[in-house]
């Protein structure tokens, strides 16, 4: 998708996902009770979703490596994301959750997704330097 819609750039890709996965999140959280087809597709789009990011990452890894060292850069990437997301989930949630109830977790939720497009917004400026870079390097190598 983020070479198809966004020709080549992770970071617009990542940001749309992001931002879909907080609008499931919310109504998963703001759903009244006795709706069991809502808590169903809300939960159902955040994991489709939550995907798109997982993956992006992996990508920028592997991008950024040198070739000699792809398969590193995608284990570590992969190791850490999942062992940082696996502490997360019951040191931090687990923690708001049984001090906090429900909401209190539900807002470190959506705080996560707020800061998640606000770090993809800055590899946005970033990547959005690098395609002028490339693109005036190529304007250059063609006169």
């Amino acid at each position: 998708m983020s070479d198809k819609f966004f020709k080549g750039r992770r970071a617009p890709a990542g940001i749309l996902f992001m931002a879909l996965v907080t609008v499931a999140v919310l109504v998963y959280w703001f759903n009244p009770a006795g709706n069991p087809s809502v808590d169903m597709a809300a939960l159902v789009a955040i994991g489709f979703l939550i995907y798109g990011p997982v993956m992006l990452i992996g990508l920028y890894a592997l991008e950024l490596a040198p070739k000699k060292a792809a398969g590193t850069a995608a284990g570590l990437t992969g190791l850490f994301g999942y062992l940082g997301g696996a502490v997360a989930a019951n040191a931090i949630l687990g923690y708001t959750v049984d001090h906090f109830g429900w909401d209190g977790g539900f807002m470190v939720l959506t705080a996560s997704c707020g800061l998640s497009i606000f770090f993809l917004m800055l590899a946005l400026i970033g990547e959005n330097k690098l395609h002028r870079e490339r693109i005036a390097q190529k304007a250059a190598e063609s006169v």
